[in-house]
């Protein structure tokens, strides 16, 4: 309760939310029914996926209204309002906070075992880069002994992202999506994934939901897997020490360090992110409680005292050392800088002839970039224009 702001809603406020039950796989089918039934609901949990496609197919609604994101309260994430969900400086969400959505996490017992350089050190020295993490991951792979350096779900698109761009991007002034595919730095991260797959440093089934032991950086316990990716699933997810520690190993020897930069980059260490908070429904009947449950959440996340009791939890609870909380940390402070980057994960098409040119598990090993990037290039253009056209004849007034 503490965790999410609803404390101070009930207590103070004498607010009250009740849960409408849905699932994964039906939650777009019932969101429109309800819409469309003239029964909204008021809010729903901020997604990156939801924008922008939910508010043209005219089931979630803009908040600027309800939300100042110049006030003090709310100037943190100011930034990541207006670069990544507003149109034409209208804000979509109330963002109450901002998560690293990518890590790199790993054993030091294995490491130590390998002889290799602590990445967390390297890091501190500024020295982490693809090209130590490429190094450490040829020395480590076998296949035939069943060791892969990676075993996450999204190595690719947070490999691509730690480049400091993606291959599409938003213009928030002229309410339009546009590729990026000819940027070097695309090129860079590609020609990486690429050469990760070409020397079978990741697990086979990359981008299955079917990965060795079924989990994401699953054994790296057994000294199989060197490195996992993906914070979503590895770190926020984590129920017990007992869970953590069945996956990724004694968690004193577990360790987390940032994504590391291209070496022919700027020097900067990029983050992928996603938003916390919630999404006004279309027609909400109560949209300032709902903006006013989002300023209770925001109120919890900045509260120094709350602060100390989630890291507490994270020690007690998950057995996280103070190294491991410390540079935690300076992965949150990335992602709320201006070195964040957002994934927008629902595009309709585009992202079907995205994930072709992204997604190297061996089926484009015969390609180099400019050939796979000129056979998506005509089809990728066009559903970008198809989505670029839909948010040009958006009309947020529209029932």
């Amino acid at each position: 309760m503490i965790q999410t702001g609803y404390w101070t809603f009930q207590n103070k406020y004498k607010g009250n939310v009740e849960w409408q039950e849905t699932t994964y796989a039906d939650f777009s089918t019932d969101l429109a029914t309800a819409v469309i039934g003239g029964t909204p609901p008021d809010f729903t949990r901020a997604w990156e996926s939801l924008f922008p496609t939910y508010f043209t197919q005219q089931m979630l609604a803009p908040v600027g209204d309800y939300i100042n994101y110049d006030d003090p309260l709310w100037s943190e994430m100011k930034y990541f309002s207006d670069a990544f969900f507003s149109l034409g400086g209208e804000p979509y969400m109330f963002i109450t906070d901002i998560q690293n959505n990518s890590c790199v996490l790993y054993n030091r017992r294995v490491f130590n075992e390998y002889g290799f350089d602590d990445p967390a050190q390297l890091f501190l020295n500024n020295e982490w880069t693809w090209d130590e993490m490429y190094d450490m991951a040829l020395d480590f792979s076998d296949p035939d002994a069943g060791r892969y350096a990676f075993n996450s779900w999204h190595t690719d698109a947070t490999f691509l992202s730690s480049t400091g761009t993606y291959v599409i991007l938003l213009d928030q002034e002229s309410k339009q999506f546009y590729t990026n595919y000819d940027d070097p730095r695309i090129e860079r991260g590609a020609m990486f994934l690429m050469n990760v797959t070409k020397n079978e440093l990741h697990y086979p089934l990359w981008n299955s939901w079917s990965l060795n032991r079924g989990e994401s950086a699953g054994g790296m316990k057994e000294g199989e897997i060197l490195f996992g990716m993906d914070s979503r699933f590895i770190l926020d997810e984590m129920v017990s020490r007992e869970a953590f520690e069945n996956i990724y190993g004694d968690a004193g020897d577990v360790m987390v360090v940032p994504v590391p930069r291209d070496p022919n980059g700027d020097g900067e260490y990029y983050i992928d992110s996603v938003p916390s908070g919630y999404c006004l429904v279309k027609n909400a009947p109560n949209p300032e409680g709902v903006a006013l449950l989002a300023a209770c959440d925001r109120f919890r996340i900045i509260d120094p005292t709350v602060v100390r009791i989630d890291e507490r939890q994270k020690r007690e609870k998950l057995g996280w050392t103070q190294e491991m909380l410390d540079m935690w940390n300076e992965m949150y402070k990335i992602a709320k800088s201006r070195t964040t980057i957002v994934q927008y994960t629902n595009l309709g098409d585009a992202m079907e002839y995205l994930n072709s040119m992204i997604l190297f598990n061996g089926r484009n090993l015969q390609n180099t970039w400019a050939e796979l990037k000129e056979s998506n290039k005509e089809a990728l253009d066009y559903s970008i224009e198809e989505l670029n056209d839909m948010l040009s004849s958006y009309d947020p007034d529209a029932e």
